[in-house]
């Protein structure tokens, strides 16, 4: 028995849905009498946040499909039409791109494109709407490129092939930061009724004089400038005979990456047929994330001992991100962590700038979960080293601020994999930090050294700094918070992990630093996220949040010194005992393997 309130939900929702797929499982639901059915779907709404929207695909307000993105796209208009003057607004319009996902309700990336281009054309707001899909840095570069006053995405990244997300970039081709993601969730529920048609608006999209496709005239120029600003060895890369091997995860990448190996002058790259083409059901990689580390990787490593490769180079499916690993002598594969690629594509872009004569105002930007490594390499370097909040949002914003200071950002970074070179997009780019990395990489070959040894030379000219990141699944948010609030006890913070006495507590969350002055952050702190930070005596810094776009609860813990092997092994005991003592996997049902020290086996 459906209940009037779900019934009008419902009704609701049939009166805007056009496609009949969907509508077909309300419509079932209605007729099979399912309350709760109907409630799972309609009975709350996907959340906007500073990520957009991101969640399962599906029929329903708690979904994403076509009519949520409309609704949504709504409410971004609405604040477009606030912010900027609307003459100005319509004439420099807006990007969307999509990726290539698929679900079998009959919801996709490219039907939720063009429903957010039916939303600004309803407004009379020029859309650059590509006609294929892109990878996600095409966005950002479109945004700076022409000019737009916003840039949207539809892509849920790496996260499992249900799922699918809308992210929203600012005029400065950044993603959005508070407090602009909280206005535009007010104004998508002031604005939930239709302005149009849906599907009238929707099937006229692809002939409205408002729709511009400039795809190709903006590769070209993206290319273009990747290869002027951020290439220095074209005219030798192509004698390399290093063995290269690329998987886009069953994502958008490959002919991206193609081009962008080209632009460099690389030998082409040797591909892994069964993941080099998009596939929504990603059939080999039930997660399609390269950061998952050697088991995301295995048909890559098979590609490459079929053909003598000893590099491995992986963009997650929206080509964002870019993963690394290299086959050593011993014949086992060295996965370079998130940290490891920031710091070789730090110093590799430093030392780039300083041979071209450019050594003043050189700055890198790193969140502060990620390794404090590059800051001992700007520290010695002489260039500036800026901390910020998770997340390329703030990230970019920084690496934004410093670019009006007058300052060249190298390398704007974090520790998941993502990688900003250079000013070419204000967001990460795995398409373009591929292809430096492949440079660098040619270069050491060349002098007969690989990527490992030259890592342990930056280790023992820097620092060497351990770091080990992982993370727990938490299927409820609310269990996340339970387990911050345990740590905190009002103020109660722990005292000693493992043995190892805490120096430092600071707390994201509330605005609390037991290290400053006052006992205030210098970072933002937002009672929407959870993050607490220890520092210990002996330096270790161990972070733990919860992720604002997957149900994990993360750890990002790090320790340096002058032995590596000793430094490790502590690392490695005190991540164990802080994973036990503060996240209590067995106290909250929660998954988890202690780490091993696996330094020995390469």
């Amino acid at each position: 028995m459906v209940d009037a309130e779900t019934k009008a939900l419902a009704q609701g929702w049939l009166e805007v849905d056009y496609l009949d797929s969907t509508r077909s499982i309300v419509e079932k639901m209605l007729a099979d009498g399912d309350a709760a059915g109907l409630k799972t779907l309609l009975g709350s709404r996907l959340a906007f946040g500073t990520a957009g929207l991101r969640g399962p695909m599906g029929a329903g307000y708690a979904r994403m499909n076509h009519v949520t993105v409309f609704q949504c796209t709504q409410g971004i208009v609405a604040y477009l039409l606030k912010t900027y003057d609307e003459a100005d607004l319509k004439e420099k319009g807006v990007v969307i791109g999509y990726d290539h996902r698929k679900h079998a309700c009959g919801v996709d990336s490219e039907m939720m494109a063009r429903a957010a281009a039916a939303a600004c054309h309803a407004k009379g707001i020029k859309t650059y709407l590509f006609s294929q899909h892109v990878c996600t840095p095409m966005i950002p570069f479109t945004v700076k490129n022409k000019g737009c006053k916003a840039g949207m995405m539809v892509t849920a990244s790496h996260n499992p092939k249900a799922d699918n997300g809308y992210k929203m970039y600012g005029a400065n081709g950044a993603q959005l930061c508070e407090p602009h993601d909280t206005l535009i969730a007010e104004l998508i529920l002031q604005n939930l009724a239709p302005w149009v048609d849906y599907k009238v608006a929707v099937e006229q999209v692809m002939s409205s004089p408002l729709k511009v496709d400039d795809l190709a005239a903006l590769m070209d120029a993206y290319y273009k400038e990747m290869g002027e600003t951020l290439c220095f060895h074209k005219a030798t890369n192509g004698s390399s005979t290093l063995k290269i091997v690329y998987t886009a995860m069953h994502g958008v990448g490959t002919p991206f990456a193609t081009r962008s190996f080209a632009t460099f002058g690389h030998n082409a790259f040797i591909g892994v047929p069964s993941q080099n083409t998009p596939d929504p059901e990603f059939p080999t990689v039930p997660y399609p994330n390269p950061e998952e580390g050697k088991g995301a990787l295995e048909m890559a490593f098979q590609a490459a001992k079929g053909s003598g490769a000893t590099l491995v180079l992986a963009n997650d499916p929206d080509a964002d991100r870019l993963a690394v690993a290299e086959l050593q002598p011993s014949g086992a594969w060295r996965m370079f962590s998130g940290n490891e690629i920031g710091m070789l594509l730090s110093h590799w872009l430093w030392s780039k700038s300083v041979e071209k004569g450019v050594k003043d105002k050189l700055a890198v930007v790193a969140s502060t979960v990620s390794s404090k490594m590059t800051r001992a390499l700007a520290e010695k370097e002489g260039m500036r080293f800026e901390e910020t909040l998770t997340g390329f949002k703030w990230i970019c914003n920084k690496k934004f601020d410093l670019q009006q200071e007058g300052y060249k950002v190298l390398l704007a970074f974090e520790e998941s994999i993502g990688f900003c070179c250079g000013d070419l997009v204000n967001d990460k780019d795995g398409v373009c930090a591929m292809s430096i990395f492949a440079e660098m990489a040619n270069q050491l070959h060349e002098k007969k050294m690989n990527v490992n040894a030259h890592m342990e030379e930056l280790y023992n000219k820097y620092g060497h700094f351990v770091s080990r990141q992982g993370y727990v699944t938490v299927p409820d948010p609310k269990l996340t918070v339970d387990i911050f609030s345990k740590l905190r006890e009002g103020g109660k913070y722990p005292t000693s992990v493992g043995g190892f006495k805490i120096a430092h507590v600071r707390d994201l969350t509330v605005g609390y630093d037991s290290s400053t002055k006052d006992n205030k952050t210098t970072l933002p702190a937002s009672t929407s996220s959870q993050h607490l930070t220890f520092t210990f005596e002996n330096g270790c810094v161990a972070n733990l949040r919860g992720s604002g776009t997957e149900p994990k609860l993360k750890f990002y813990v790090e320790l340096h010194g002058a032995n590596k092997d000793e430094v490790t092994a502590t690392l490695i005991k005190m991540v164990n005992s802080i994973v036990d003592e503060c996240l209590e996997p067995p106290k909250w049902n929660l998954k988890w393997t202690p780490l091993e020290n696996e330094s020995s086996k390469l």
